[in-house]
């Protein structure tokens, strides 16, 4: 039977069958083009394509006018193939750091490069005396996995003494916060908080955990923050968001909204992405809160508000947001005395940044501006996820057994088509000091020891 002697369903008109096919293609190739690098992690997904491209082919015979679109779904299904077969046999990976964990300087200078839940670490797990091991782990690994690394270790050191009682691992904030991690938890080590860390422990010893004490050390004093250009700051902060931002795929954003906190797999890099924004917002109050000089502080307040005006005539809204939340950080704000000295000018622009980032009636001021920029935009992340987290939980994914088109439409994610112009710079020894402090901060996170600091500093204000 050949393709015109085919009847064609009665209620399509003539044509209407090749052009819906054409449609599903067009579909399925666009899906593949976008996500076979996490086809390639994900074996059951890999299938369902698979399946459909047998059936595909079986027609590509009845639809000649198809040709283009089944060669080119034809060459999709072979890359991600081959990179399967040759995965069967991987070679020695690279380990990748983490990069709250970058210590050396041609480390954190290096170009962030996407994780991939296959990708594996280096991370330090500690026992309740502060001692650790040092464990080679993959990004997913489950609490499990982790726990069994650390216990081979600890078979094999001589300092530690023979263990019968299982393990649990916690996590350790430094406010003293503790959770401990369930054995079937994945993806434990992005999920961790600024200067939380792993602890390995019984049960019995748990309540005697207590957070690392170079977490709550303070050293006051002038940083490089004192010593360097507003401008050149916030040109690397944004340099250093968007290599974070440009890592993250637009299905973590999916992933991590609609899949919950314990069926998350592949958001690695948004996590991070959230972590540095919530780092952003804790560096501008450590570094206000132990500038021990009323008038060094005050000029520091300016300095972070110059930032912030730099960072949105970036586009970097990410970053104009972190420091604006930061110097509103109640610790900081409370501060009479520092904000009197500001002078009017730099008082009235932040009250502008401060309606900018008003949420009120659903972050109007913010979306307003936003829809006058274009790309490339780093967009203020978390808002995002809160529209998303609304779309999801207000619109049914399935409506009477078939898939909510409507809903999946409306699931808009940010755009990533090229740098900001301001990343181009020079590479001078003052620059690359600049950009190896922008990377790898040094926070305080315990916001109980932030109001500490600002007590000793002004007593009094209100």
């Amino acid at each position: 039977m050949t393709a015109s002697t085919i009847p064609s369903p009665p209620c399509w008109k003539e044509g209407e069958a090749m052009h819906r096919k054409r449609a599903v293609l067009v579909i399925l190739l666009h899906f593949l083009e976008t996500y076979k690098g996490i086809l390639q992690e994900e074996e059951k997904a890999g299938k369902v394509i698979k399946d459909l491209y047998l059936l595909i082919m079986k027609d590509s015979s009845l639809y000649h006018q198809l040709e283009d679109e089944i060669l080119k779904l034809h060459q999709l299904v072979e890359t991600v193939e081959l990179k399967v077969t040759e995965e069967s046999h991987p070679p020695s990976k690279q380990v990748k750091p983490l990069f709250r964990h970058f210590r050396r300087i041609d480390s954190c200078l290096q170009t962030r490069v996407a994780f991939r839940g296959s990708d594996e670490i280096f991370c330090r797990v500690y026992m309740p005396d502060h001692s650790y091991v040092t464990i080679r782990s993959r990004l997913s690994a489950s609490v499990q996995d982790i726990l069994a690394s650390v216990t081979e270790k600890l078979q094999y050191s001589d300092e530690q003494p023979t263990r019968e009682e299982a393990l649990i691992l916690v996590a350790v904030a430094s406010s003293g916060e503790k959770s401990v991690l369930q054995p079937n938890e994945e993806c434990v080590f992005t999920t961790l908080g600024i200067n939380s860390h792993l602890f390995a422990c019984t049960k019995e010893s748990f309540p005697s955990l207590v957070p690392l004490p170079e977490e709550i050390q303070v050293s006051p004093g002038d940083t490089e923050i004192h010593r360097v250009e507003a401008e050149d700051v916030a040109n690397h902060l944004t340099a250093f968001h968007w290599e974070l931002f440009r890592c993250v795929h637009e299905l973590e954003f999916v992933d991590y909204v609609f899949h919950g906190e314990r069926g998350r797999r592949e958001t690695a890099n948004l996590e991070l992405l959230l972590q540095r924004c919530s780092e952003v917002q804790h560096w501008v109050a450590t570094e206000v809160l132990l500038c021990e000089s009323l008038g060094k502080r005050a000029h520091l307040l300016k300095k972070f508000i110059k930032v912030a005006a730099v960072c949105k005539q970036n586009q970097d809204m990410l970053t104009f947001y972190a420091v604006v939340i930061g110097l509103n950080n109640a610790p900081v704000s409370r501060l009479r005395l520092t904000w009197e000295k500001l002078p009017g000018k730099f008082k009235n622009l932040f009250r502008k940044f401060e309606n900018l980032t008003d949420p009120c009636r659903n972050h109007k001021s913010y979306r307003e501006v936003l829809s006058r920029m274009k790309p490339p935009i780093i967009p203020f992340v978390p808002l995002i996820l809160k529209d998303l987290t609304f779309l999801h939980e207000a619109s049914k994914t399935l409506v009477d057994g078939l898939v909510n088109v409507e809903k999946l439409v409306r699931t808009s994610l940010p755009s990533k088509s090229f740098a900001p112009a301001c990343l181009e710079m020079e590479s001078s020894p003052q620059q690359l000091q600049t950009k190896a402090y922008v990377r790898q901060f040094q926070v305080i996170d315990n916001q109980n020891l932030l109001f500490e600091l600002s007590h000793k500093l002004e007593s009094n204000s209100q």
